[in-house]
């Protein structure tokens, strides 16, 4: 590892989370805002807060997006050189009504064995503290897992949040990022936003990276299960073809006509 890797791996380790400034080109960041354009178009009954996972499994420019090799070479650096996406999820805040995410720990949520992944969150618009960006709790990672609760007395992203009194709000670190950056954050560490009532919408890109000898726990093909770099591990995971791109059923984008 270089220096830079090296310190940035362990600020990680120390606090849970690391930030990359500038990691993608605003030309993609573009065409990623007209993605979530044409997702929403296509999409008319969700909110733009959950644009999930689940709508990845044909979409090209989606996939094209999470395997880009400035994203993979941050994801090699904590899981490894075997990469998989396990998930991803835009999660776009709308001027002025939107919708907060409660203090949570990732890996409550998610059926991996073993819980190792880790998560590149990617600014596609400036994620500010007026418009609502992601906060975390340094150290936290190092909790163990906890039980979340229903939260459905105010309208939120998740539905559910940590117990209030696991969490010391007064330590909370507010990750401000330009579009195109990036934040790592670990599975275990507590973290949320704000509800945006500003003026600025503010939207992220959550990816999921597991490296191959994760297994992901499910009973039926789940839907963002793609190998993205280096070799699948026998038996772990059934990958899904890499969705190719047809004129007139997915948004165009640069160099998706050769797109495979």
């Amino acid at each position: 590892m270089t220096k830079v890797q090296t310190a940035a791996r362990e600020q990680y380790e120390r606090e849970g989370y690391v930030l990359f400034p500038e990691v993608l080109d605003q030309e993609l960041i573009q065409e990623a805002r007209e993605h979530l354009a044409w997702l929403l178009e296509k999409n008319p009954g969700l909110r733009p807060e959950q644009l999930n996972t689940e709508l990845m499994t044909d979409d090209p420019f989606w996939v094209r997006l999470v395997s880009d090799s400035r994203l993979l070479d941050i994801a090699e650096q904590f899981v490894g050189e075997n990469i998989a996406l396990f998930a991803s999820h835009y999660i776009s805040k709308p001027p002025y009504d939107g919708q907060p995410v409660f203090w949570h720990q990732d890996g409550s949520y998610w059926p991996l064995e073993p819980m190792e992944v880790v998560t590149l969150w990617l600014a596609v618009d400036d994620s500010l503290e007026e418009n609502g960006c992601m906060r975390v709790i340094p150290k936290t990672h190092k909790m163990d897992l906890q039980q979340l609760r229903l939260r459905t007395d105010v309208a939120n992203v998740l539905g559910s949040e940590l117990d209030p009194q696991l969490v010391d709000e007064d330590a909370a670190v507010d990750l401000v990022l330009k579009a195109g950056g990036v934040s790592v954050h670990h599975p275990n560490i507590v973290h949320g936003s704000n509800a945006n009532h500003s003026a600025l919408r503010r939207c992220g890109l959550t990816i999921r990276y597991i490296p191959t000898s994760t297994r992901i726990v499910s009973d039926k093909p789940w839907p963002s299960a793609f190998l993205l770099r280096g070799e699948a591990v026998p038996g772990v995971n059934d990958y899904l073809p890499k969705p190719k791109y047809v004129e007139g059923v997915h948004m165009p984008f640069r160099g998706c006509a050769s797109w495979k």
